[in-house]
């Protein structure tokens, strides 16, 4: 270091007067800035090296990672378990299969258990030939475009990317679908063709469960065949055992601190009271309604707009995105219940698992009331399962009810063909059968044990965060029928958001939500022009896309073409959000605006004819603009007649034949730029 800056110090020693008293002045001032550089310089070069090394250290390199207790395998042995049945669910129905069948293995000498893929380390299934008559059962829902369930992403990336052995592994998977979208069953699919690419022995065919028909009869089919191939497999019988087992026992709380009870809260107790982000489907954030306007002129439906103040709760959204919400039945279906069962809906109890290694304590949050559990917790509304059935038919005491129950829960035809006229097409809630069967009057709570849980609905938000950051706008249409008995049964969501008037510092306005990501987006180019298609409350988020294009065109930003497809049945009674969507074109960010009103003259018109009338407009947006489509509505018409239009257009103007005309907007769909929201 010395030899280095010496040679810049010679010019000032040679330079210096030639006095003693100089000389040694600037020999100490040499001295000292020699050592000073030098010290600065050796400081500098340690620390640079330590920091550089750091991630070199032998101790960095020997710190263990936290253990996860997400083994199980080590949970099957330790518990005696031989059957894992994993479930991708977005709506608990195939968490509900999961269970049945987990509960199905004690009838063949075996034993099972139900398990969340979120919760564990899904590489150890190679590990799973260790425990003797093993088998893993996928129950596995496709959401969306194809999409896996949230809580099944991370096994769905680690099947894509694992290049494990699995040879040793047994597996069966049965898909929870709907025949109306495009990707039927791709989750179920995928997993039971990935599984046997990675070497693992499947030991029954793929199951595909259609929710567009009957998807409780699809599941019972498939498993009635399941079980016997299982017997098969291991040379194990039935044991007969046909008895009810309760998963749950009951404790009854007497003497109970109030503020430990459960009063409606997704996740942690107290959390509507003391609010902390991040908010998801475990934390909603109770939301403000701010305002709550009918937007039809007439008809008998009721089709409304809301709007949700988000203000300090961090969440941020996207246009395309979907808010969840979490709604309550009815306090007159609820206290009908428990009028029916002979109960004091205010006891406070908690289900108990009695299987102490279960990661599902209970059902739902407990210490809380049966009026809380039946009105925040569980499903009330809709047609009750073939297993609900099954289990309650040993408490009527009329021997022809019960006989019916056992035999609209058989895998028998006659059974099935009753179960489905009786409940499914009557459209018969459990308060129904109860009301329709006097000699069945369940313990109230083997029945909470026993109903599903009451899922969130989704809504495609019909607002632009750059517009409204502090306020999510829902579209919704309320749901009410008369069913074939005669009763008149509502959408438990939009009957509950329909009664959400907003009011000064009311609790009663309140809505708990969060919200869910989409990949529903308009172009990342604001230049790229956009084809809307969205008849209905489809509208709703072609709401928030064309504010954003308006507010881009304010920044200053050259905005593409942006052309809308609405329908309704009547111009003067349904048409959402006439004088918005006039002002858009009316200030020229609304290039186009074709509606399509179905019922105001003798043939109905749809929004798929008006896509016809101008499909040589369509194809040369699509063709030379590069644009972008969106289709957002009903999944079982609507979507798939408006493809349709698709096809035949691209085959008229890009001179293709059918199937290169169907291939064609299959690549648009990959690419990005033909996006469907749609619901059935």
């Amino acid at each position: 270091l010395s030899a280095m800056g010496e040679p810049s110090m010679d010019p000032t020693i040679s330079a210096a007067d030639s006095t003693a008293q100089q000389d040694s002045l600037f020999s100490m001032m040499d001295v000292f800035l020699i050592s000073l550089i030098t010290g600065l310089f050796t400081y500098w070069f340690f620390f640079r090296k330590k920091k550089e090394e750091v991630p070199d250290l032998p101790k960095m390199q020997t710190v263990a990672a936290p253990v996860r207790d997400s083994s199980f395998i080590e949970k099957m042995k330790k518990t005696g378990r031989n059957i894992v049945v994993f479930y991708g669910s977005q709506t608990g129905t195939a968490e509900e299969f999961a269970n049945r069948l987990s509960k199905d293995a004690h009838r063949y000498g075996l034993r099972g258990m139900a398990a969340d893929p979120e919760e564990y380390d899904l590489s150890d299934l190679s590990r799973l030939s260790e425990i003797d008559k093993s088998l893993a059962v996928f129950c596995m829902a496709t959401y969306g475009e194809g999409d896996p369930t949230d809580n099944a992403q991370d096994f769905y990336d680690w099947l894509q990317e694992a290049d494990a052995d699995l040879s040793g592994l047994r597996f069966a998977v049965f898909g929870l679908g709907n025949k109306t979208y495009e990707h039927f069953n791709a989750m179920g699919k995928y997993v039971d063709k990935r599984l046997e690419e990675l070497g693992a022995q499947r030991i029954f065919e793929l199951g595909l469960g259609d929710d567009d028909g009957n998807l409780e009869e699809d599941f019972i089919t498939w498993r009635e065949q399941f079980w016997p191939a299982v017997c098969e497999h291991f040379g194990v019988e039935a044991t007969g055992e046909e008895s009810s087992i309760r998963q749950y026992e009951l404790v009854v709380h007497t003497d109970v601190n109030m503020n430990k009870v459960y009063t409606g809260e997704m996740g942690r107790l107290k959390s509507y009271e003391n609010q902390k982000p991040p908010f998801d489907a475990k934390n909603p954030f109770l939301a403000q309604v701010t305002e709550n306007r009918k937007l039809n002129q007439g008809g008998e439906r009721h089709l409304m707009h809301l709007e949700l103040d988000i203000s300090n709760s961090k969440i941020r959204y996207e246009s395309g995105d979907h808010v969840a919400v979490y709604p309550a039945n009815d306090s007159s279906l609820v206290n009908q219940i428990g009028e029916i069962l002979g109960t004091d809906l205010d006891t406070v109890m908690s289900l108990n698992n009695l299987d102490e290694e279960s990661n599902k304590k209970h059902p739902f949050p407990c210490p809380t009331s049966y009026r809380t559990a039946l009105t925040y917790y569980l499903d009330i509304t809709n047609p009750p399962r073939t297993n609900v059935l099954y289990e309650l038919a040993q408490y009527a005491t009329d021997s022809g009810e019960q006989e019916r129950l056992r035999k609209m829960a058989s895998s028998a035809a006659e059974g099935k063909a009753l179960y489905l006229s009786w409940v499914v097409e009557a459209r018969r809630n459990i308060l129904a059968i109860l009301q329709d069967m006097p000699s069945l009057r369940p313990p109230i709570d083997h029945l909470c044990e026993l109903l599903p849980r009451l899922q969130a609905r989704y809504y495609s938000i019909a607002s632009s965060s750059k517009v409204h950051p502090n306020s999510i706008h829902i579209c919704a249409v309320t749901v009410e029928y008369e069913t074939k008995t005669g009763r008149l049964n509502k959408g438990v969501a939009t009957h509950w958001l329909k009664s959400k008037v907003p009011e000064q510092n009311g609790s009663s306005s309140l809505v708990p939500m969060y919200v869910r990501k989409s990949q529903f987006r308009l172009p990342f180019k604001p230049s790229t022009p956009v084809i809307m298609i969205g008849p209905g409350t489809g509208v709703a988020p072609f709401i928030g896309f064309i504010q954003e294009r308006a507010w881009l065109k304010q920044q200053g930003k050259e905005v593409g073409e942006t052309v809308l497809y609405y329908g309704c049945r009547h111009e003067h009674e349904d048409y959402l959000y006439r004088e918005e969507l006039a002002r858009f074109q009316k200030e020229g960010v609304l290039t186009q605006l074709n509606v399509a009103f179905s019922r105001d003259q003798a043939e109905k018109v749809y929004v798929q004819h008006l896509l016809k009338k101008n499909k040589e407009n369509v194809w040369k947006l699509v063709n030379e603009g590069m644009a972008h489509i969106y289709v957002c509505g009903d999944a079982r018409n609507m979507a798939r007649d408006v493809q349709n239009a698709f096809y035949e257009i691209v085959s008229e103007f890009g001179n293709m034949s059918q199937p290169q005309a169907v291939d064609y907007v299959k690549k648009l769909m990959t690419k990005g730029r033909y996006s469907l929201d749609v619901w059935s």
